[in-house]
């Protein structure tokens, strides 16, 4: 429901700040027919395809000008990075699992001391020496106990990862009777039912152990 959520976001009240992630530079490089140049899945490239295809010229305007990261400047606190991987790119994949090693290379020249992410759709906390890696986890694809909406909430320099439950029937039938490729599919496994968390860490792990470099 790519339309829809634009449209809410846009309507919001609050002052809302907006970082790209993966999905949108996807989406981009769709529009602009480099489709093909991606490394993704047949899956995931039909998916992208379709979103392109809903959205208009004005919806990718506004995704193309979206930044990798944002800061949030505080007087009284700490300053926030915010990023959807990693502050470099928005593909590299870190997990609890991830030896610290690999995580501090990731994050070398960082200089915020609080980072927030999401990416891989599992929150978790990661602390190196000073540095405190925070993932937010997922509203719309959790990997989770339980079916719902996972966020962070930052509150000075104390934080709370949350949790809101909805009807997540009355989700799944709406997105059911949606023309997307894999609606039917998507409410059964990501929204009635959702990923076990501890084995969507263990996979998620694995996946990025093959997809590093040798260096790392």
């Amino acid at each position: 429901m790519p339309v829809q959520t634009l449209e809410m976001l846009f309507h919001l009240d609050t002052p809302v700040q907006f970082i790209r992630g993966n999905g949108e530079r996807e989406v981009l490089l769709t529009f602009d027919g480099e489709a093909q140049a991606l490394e993704i899945s047949d899956s995931v490239r039909e998916i992208t395809s379709w979103v392109a295809e809903q959205l208009s010229r004005s919806d990718r305007d506004f995704l193309a000008q979206l930044p990798l990261t944002y800061t949030l400047n505080r007087e009284v606190f700490e300053d926030v990075l915010f990023c959807h991987a990693i502050p470099t790119n928005d593909e590299d994949i870190f997990t609890p699992l991830t030896p610290d090693a690999i995580v501090a290379a990731y994050f070398e020249g960082t200089l915020q001391r609080t980072v927030i992410c999401g990416h891989t759709h599992i929150q978790f906390e990661r602390r190196l020496n000073d540095l405190r890696i925070l993932n937010a986890g997922s509203v719309g694809m959790p990997y989770a106990d339980k079916p719902g909406a996972y966020w962070l909430l930052l509150d000075g320099d104390s934080y709370e990862h949350r949790f809101t439950p909805y009807d997540v029937e009355a989700a799944a039938k709406l997105i059911a009777s949606t023309n997307y490729p894999q609606a039917q599919q998507f409410a059964e496994e990501n929204v009635r039912k959702i990923p076990a968390v501890q084995e969507a860490i263990e996979f998620i792990e694995a996946l990025a152990q093959k997809q590093r470099p040798a260096t790392y």
